[in-house]
């Protein structure tokens, strides 16, 4: 390929742009507006059209949540029609099994009136199922490194005729070294391919990248202020290792609807966090590298459902979560650096929802933080443990609210009678007083909280006053 020539390009604000105004077809937009789709992200904005308009590569640099997937989903759609000779048209490669199976599923969403064959291959999942999907005839393949090459060999996948090569959040494919893979996968395509590259940062890698692989190419870069991030409040708290516990529980119990993804840094950690919430009565699941697909499908499927609203994960095991209205991101261990910081406060404050991210970082890490902070160009307020007093009225508020709603919904009927003769002869608030107690144990009771010693302010404040 030709050496690159770099055209930057930038986002107006000053109108919110209509899909409508985009170039694209009727079909195509009345498949978005069956979902609700009216104004396109800023990346979508500036992608979509660049797609239907030449045949240069492209990178996409916007922030985890911003909508990378439809940049380039919908153009294919736009342009592609089911071919009967079995040859794949596009390929898309992504970092984990999750963001296959999210971006699959999306792309075959987006499409209506249109019969697409759209599939997710991975590690983890039977190489029958996926043989037998190959074999029928497949337009889009949507792919792990590893798996990709595993049918390569096998020759159950041909990728020589593709229209696009397409490498989604690949800076996390690089920060997992799949470099090589996706090396030896580049030289099985067509040299007259499309390249796409998005990424959520723009690292180095990203970089030497582009200029071995992409020749002349369009860069479309979102600035984080235009991201997700200016929807998500950052707060970190300074504590010691031993506290953190206590705190994460406190923040989970003074919120009135708690709906988050807790991330650790190793697999033991997030096992060790997960098992000491079971203990403390909180339902909750477990997502890391050892657990089975068929598991983390269905983990992944409660979580979604809101049947467990706390999930305690690993960077790798959280990618590919596609979910709007998370609440909250508790960093219960510092990233491992600032592109990971992004990616995973990129987990809430999606699709114009606001959302929370909490850091809690022990004194000796203040300044990996802070650099973080440079890096990424955001400003993060410190904040204090909510107090032991703060909690236990929250906690009132939320069984006061309770009652009040399932005496709405007629649910204590069928106590009344049991009720009436515990009453008989009784003082009311008294043996009210009792049930609490028994239902409740000690969580009204101040003494029953573990004390959190405060960490001394560090000399320099990192961008706000306690919240």
């Amino acid at each position: 390929m030709t050496e690159k020539s770099t055209e930057a390009t930038t986002v107006p604000t000053e109108r919110m742009l209509t899909f409508a105004e985009l170039g694209l077809s009727i079909k195509t937009l009345e498949g978005l507006d069956k979902k609700g789709f009216v104004n396109p992200s800023p990346i979508q904005a500036k992608v979509i059209p660049l797609l239907l308009a030449n045949q240069r590569n492209i990178i996409g640099q916007a922030a985890t949540g911003t909508g990378k997937t439809a940049a380039f989903g919908i153009p294919m759609i736009e342009k592609f029609d089911h071919r009967n000779d079995g040859q794949v048209q596009a390929l898309i490669l992504v970092p984990t099994r999750e963001l296959a199976i999210q971006v699959a599923e999306e792309i075959s969403s987006l499409q209506t009136k249109r019969n697409l064959e759209v599939v997710a291959i991975y590690g983890g999942q039977s190489y029958d199922i996926q043989n037998r999907a190959l074999k029928k005839g497949v337009d889009i393949v949507v792919g792990t490194p590893g798996r990709v090459m595993d049918h390569l060999q096998r020759r159950t996948l041909k990728i020589d005729n593709i229209s696009y090569f397409i490498l989604d959040e690949a800076d996390e494919m690089l920060n997992m070294g799949f470099i090589d893979d996706i090396e030896t996968i580049f030289k099985q395509t067509n040299p007259n391919k499309r390249v796409l590259l998005f990424s959520a940062t723009m690292a180095k890698g990203i970089l030497s990248v582009a200029k071995k692989y992409m020749g002349d190419y369009d860069l479309v870069a979102i600035k984080n202020d235009q991201g997700t991030t200016i929807q998500t409040e950052q707060f970190f708290i300074q504590m010691q290792e031993r506290d953190k516990l206590e705190a994460l529980c406190r923040i989970m119990d003074k919120e009135d609807d708690f709906y988050g993804i807790v991330f650790c840094k190793t697999k033991m950690d997030v096992d060790n966090v997960f098992s000491r919430l079971h203990e403390k009565g909180y339902t909750a699941q477990a997502l890391h590298g050892d657990v089975q697909q068929k598991q983390r499908e269905n983990i992944l499927k409660l979580f979604k459902a809101k049947k467990t609203k706390i999930l305690v994960a690993t960077d790798v095991a959280a990618r590919g979560i596609d979910v709007n209205d998370i609440s909250h991101v508790i960093n219960f261990s510092i990233p491992q650096d600032p592109e990971s910081y992004v990616h995973r406060i990129g987990r809430t404050g999606r699709a114009g929802k606001t959302g929370i991210a909490i850091t809690f970082i022990t004194p000796s890490e203040f300044r990996k933080f802070q650099f973080f902070q440079k890096a990424t160009n955001t400003i993060v307020t410190k904040m204090d443990v909510p107090s032991v007093i703060h909690v236990i009225e929250a906690k009132k508020k939320k069984l006061k609210d309770n009652i009040a709603e399932l005496l709405e919904k007629g649910a204590h009927e069928k106590y009344v009678a049991l009720a009436k003769e515990l009453l008989t002869d009784k003082d009311p608030e008294h043996v009210l007083a009792v049930m609490l107690n028994i239902a409740y144990n000690n969580e009204f009771n101040e003494d029953h909280y573990s004390h959190i010693n405060k960490v001394q302010a560090s000399p320099t404040s990192m961008g706000g006053s306690s919240r």
